[in-house]
């Protein structure tokens, strides 16, 4: 693997990390207004956890927009927030879609089978966010792509030139 590529693996990696550490406060988020809400109402389980998610997606659109992905084009906001808003509601829709599954279909509707489905549902729905968050909605600068590209091309050593054959003498 060449330094070009161990530099993308190591700013997705990184992406990775700042992504998963606002999913992670989200995570609690959700789960906190969730529990909350589901013992202070009368809300059935899946209103609730709808509540909660909504909740959670406006949260993680603060951190995402100005932590994880802080660096990317901030041009078309109006685009932004719709594209988010659209992939947020089908991450929602699969994250209580398996909480009203195993709900509604199973009848696991005890406290605890309500948060371990919550949080399997949270899991689901994350692998289609990260994906649709960084490959649609936080786009990156393209301009910034290519420098970044460029830089690393310049990074690297040059490649020795092959040897050449000794001169003819001449007659």
């Amino acid at each position: 693997m060449g330094r070009g590529s161990s530099e993308l693996v190591r700013r997705f990696v990184h992406e990775a990390v700042k992504f998963g550490a606002v999913g992670g406060a989200g995570l609690l988020v959700n789960l906190g207004v969730f529990n909350l809400v589901r013992h202070t109402t009368d809300l059935q389980v899946v209103r609730a956890s709808v509540i909660a998610t909504v909740v959670a997606i406006a949260f993680n659109y603060v951190g995402f927009r100005h932590f994880t992905y802080r660096d990317r084009d901030k041009s078309r906001r109006t685009k932004e927030m719709t594209l988010f808003l659209l992939f947020s509601a089908v991450g929602l829709v699969i994250e209580n879609g398996v909480l009203y599954t195993a709900t509604y279909g199973f009848h696991w509707d005890s406290p605890l089978q309500s948060n371990i489905f919550k949080f399997l549902g949270i899991g689901i729905a994350t692998l289609f966010r990260f994906w649709s968050y960084r490959t649609w909605v936080f786009r990156a600068l393209p301009a910034r792509e290519a420098v970044a590209s460029a830089e690393s091309f310049l990074k690297q050593e040059p490649k020795p030139k092959p040897a050449q054959p000794a001169a003819a003498t001449r007659r």
